[in-house]
């Protein structure tokens, strides 16, 4: 894309329009978005004195500030380190209705590293696709520019920074070193760019040798494509295609499994110590934990979390537990509100249900269309794929029980003061959808149990066989993964 492209070539398109006029209608746009169900993301890069700054200015003067913002990015902080790759960058993500403008953004690290190794080039890419592609299927517009210039001219844009006293604290050593290996960096460049050129986000390489020229290039290609995009006809379904399966796992399971008093007692309190004893291994070599509890309703996960987490230190780990969305939450695609939970390097983050909720109860219930929920999973086993490439252990319990014993537990509920606050009507009411939410967690083990996150069932008719099991599924794996990553 770089190495082919000709300086000479310049888009007059928007050559006889005032500057002020585009953004003024920029403006408009932004209006029209505020009260629409889109979002849009501007990723401004290119190289370093490339004018980047000068860009962005253009794009925000005329806008309203109360609905737009701007992140800056550069070398992650420590506490960003510690998180999963997406991590900072899914805070600054725009809400429904508004704009984010990113200067650099998660293209940073993978524009600015020449020796970066394939593995982390291929995975950070990965990521990045992911994202992007999560992003325009849930109706957010991505429009990337890459700022390109001539090196004698950027030689001459850091020689007048270097003369500005207001101005020289501008430049970097990666100014320096780009001007030093100019065509190393223009290899690299235009094979990211190449790389990630998604259909449904492409990028859009803008010459700076005029910035004047540039800004209303800029400007008319965004207008143009939010135009397009508000005039496309909300809520238009994908073609998802969903292979039939008549696997049905849960078929499979003996729900009959049982452990004697004795046998719960000899070996409950000797497992918990040494579940806390490997969260204390894990916190040492530095390895993120999630864990999923997913499961038919009084399956017993708060009992199995309770057990579980009964003599670990508090200070290592937190339980996430996933409600309906907020108002703020449902301005997001369905991860955005994971991605802010998910554990630091060392943490453990407990999830008492999760993201599966999108192919659960948002599918039974209806809460969502069925082209979105049934794109989920792949974007779950890709989402987890990225988080254990990340050096993030997954484990996903599902605890179930039949509809026998369902009612016989709410029952034991109703007629208990003390738990009567655990049941309500909704509880009644996806009782008799027992056999649907059923059918959905079939189709949610054989299409999420994966290598990098499978799933592991657990027969919770009896509590404590539950409880043991849990217990010993998560120091042994853990222990596996522990060791695999020494």
């Amino acid at each position: 894309m770089l190495k082919n492209f000709d300086f000479n070539a310049v888009d007059t398109t928007f050559a006889d329009r005032k500057r002020s006029e585009l953004g003024a209608e920029l403006a408009a746009l932004q209006r029209k978005l505020l009260n629409s169900d889109s979002s849009l993301l501007i990723i401004v890069d290119g190289w370093e004195s490339s004018g980047k700054g000068y860009m962005l200015k253009e794009f925000t003067r005329e806008l309203d500030p109360r609905y737009f913002e701007v992140s800056l990015y550069d070398e992650p902080t420590d506490e960003e380190k510690a998180h999963p790759f997406l991590w900072r960058f899914s805070r600054d993500l725009p809400a429904k209705g508004r704009i984010a403008l990113f200067d650099r953004s998660f293209y940073f690290e993978l524009m600015s590293e020449l020796k970066l190794s394939d593995k982390k080039l291929n995975h950070q890419l990965t990521d990045v696709s992911f994202l992007e592609r999560m992003l325009t299927a849930d109706n957010t517009l991505v429009i990337k520019f890459f700022l390109h210039q001539k090196e004698k001219t950027m030689v001459k844009r850091i020689e007048n920074l270097k003369k500005d006293p207001y101005r020289e604290l501008l430049i970097t050593a990666e100014d320096e070193l780009q001007i030093k290996k100019y065509s190393k960096y223009l290899n690299h460049f235009d094979e990211v760019l190449e790389r990630t050129n998604f259909e449904g986000s492409p990028w859009h390489i803008i010459s700076t040798e005029d910035l004047k020229n540039a800004s209303r290039e800029a400007l008319g290609i965004t207008i143009r494509a939010l135009k397009e995009h508000l005039e496309k006809p909300s809520g238009e379904e994908a073609d998802v295609p969903r292979p039939a399966s008549a696997i049905k796992p849960l078929a499979k399971i003996d729900l009959s499994k049982t452990i004697t008093e004795q046998e719960y007692e000899a070996q409950l309190e000797k497992l918990q110590k040494e579940a806390g004893e490997i969260v204390y291994e894990l916190w040492i070599k530095k390895i993120p934990c999630i864990l999923v509890f997913e499961g038919t309703d009084a399956a017993g996960k708060g009992g199995a979390i309770s057990r579980l987490t009964r003599m670990m230190d508090p200070r290592s780990f937190d339980v996430a537990t996933t409600a309906a969305p907020t108002e703020q939450e449902r301005q997001y695609n369905y991860l955005w509100r994971f991605y802010q939970t998910f554990p630091s390097r060392g943490k453990l983050t407990i999830y008492d249900r999760s993201w599966y909720g999108r192919v659960l109860v948002e599918r039974v219930e209806g809460f969502t269309p069925e082209y979105r929920w049934a794109a989920a999973y792949d974007e779950i086993n890709e989402m987890e794929h990225n988080l254990v490439h990340d050096g993030n252990l997954i484990i996903k319990f599902l605890l179930v029980i039949d509809k026998e014993e369902q009612e016989k537990r709410f029952k034991e509920r109703e007629a208990d003061p003390e738990k009567i606050y655990k049941l309500t009507e909704d509880d009644w009411r996806n009782h008799e959808k027992f056999d649907v939410y059923e059918e959905a967690m079939n189709e949610m083990l054989v299409r999420t149990n994966t290598i990098d996150a499978p799933w592991i069932i657990v027969e919770g008719k009896q509590k404590e066989f539950a409880r043991i099991k849990v217990l010993k599924e998560f120091i042994g794996r853990a222990k596996a993964f522990i060791k695999k990553n020494s």
